[in-house]
């Protein structure tokens, strides 16, 4: 029963009614997008761009996220059920999907993903995926935007009316003609690591500059809207 659930779920015919579903129902969203200008004039003039949210917060921005089909970008997705069902979705969206994570195919996936950024210039990155813990970074983005040379730019999603999910990431879905907003960071761009702890360095400062546009539950009390925005060197 549950091989046959499965397979239902990865069929073609189920891929594609999830797919119009979902811009059926984020067609009701009211949606604000925020410091879009600056990192869309840096791809443009052929810079390279990494764009990363948290595992929380990525349904709200399937749908805009289509507008950047043209550029042919990559999205990273681990390699399961599940990721074959989201990149089934963002497949349709005009997403590339790599499957791999940190803890199935990564290796591969980031040689892929690699290769895939330095074609088109734009890809897509979940900081904490597929599995958490929500709110801590994983390694993966900061090899990718050495290897690839590219400027990382998180965003963050936002609902005036939504649910969050009993879930690790304690997941944010807007409900019906909510309005949403899409914001975007300023541009990172870190020089190359001189060792581990350089390294590991990078990355806690990635995921200070992240941490402020988690919601929820996981939301840190003095922040009451994801638009954290702080540049580094």
């Amino acid at each position: 029963m549950a091989s046959r659930m499965k397979d239902i779920m990865i069929s073609e015919t189920f891929l594609s009614f999830l797919y119009w579903f979902i811009r059926a129902y984020s067609a009701t969203f009211r949606y604000t997008i925020e410091n879009e200008n600056a990192w869309m004039s840096y791809l443009n003039q052929g810079g390279r761009v990494l764009l990363c949210t948290w595992h929380q917060q990525f349904f709200a921005a399937i749908r805009p996220f289509q507008n950047y089909r043209d550029y042919n970008p990559s999205l990273m997705i681990s390699k399961s059920t599940d990721g074959t069902i989201i990149a089934g979705v963002a497949k349709r969206s005009g997403w590339n999907p790599v499957l791999g994570s940190s803890s199935k195919g990564g290796a591969e996936a980031l040689k892929d993903m690699i290769a895939g950024l330095k074609k088109s210039r734009l890809a897509g990155h979940v900081v904490d995926g597929p599995r958490g813990p929500a709110g801590r970074i994983k390694a993966g983005i900061i090899r990718l935007a050495h290897a690839a040379d590219a400027v990382i730019v998180p965003f963050y999603t936002s609902a005036d009316r939504a649910w969050y999910f009993n879930s690790w990431d304690n997941f944010l879905l807007p409900k019906p003609f909510s309005k949403v907003t899409l914001t975007y960071g300023e541009m990172i761009r870190f020089d190359r690591p001189v060792g581990q702890d350089d390294f590991e360095s990078q990355r806690r400062r990635l995921e200070d500059v992240m941490t402020p546009g988690l919601q929820g539950r996981l939301a840190s009390p003095a922040v009451n809207h994801p638009t954290a925005r702080s540049g580094l060197s």
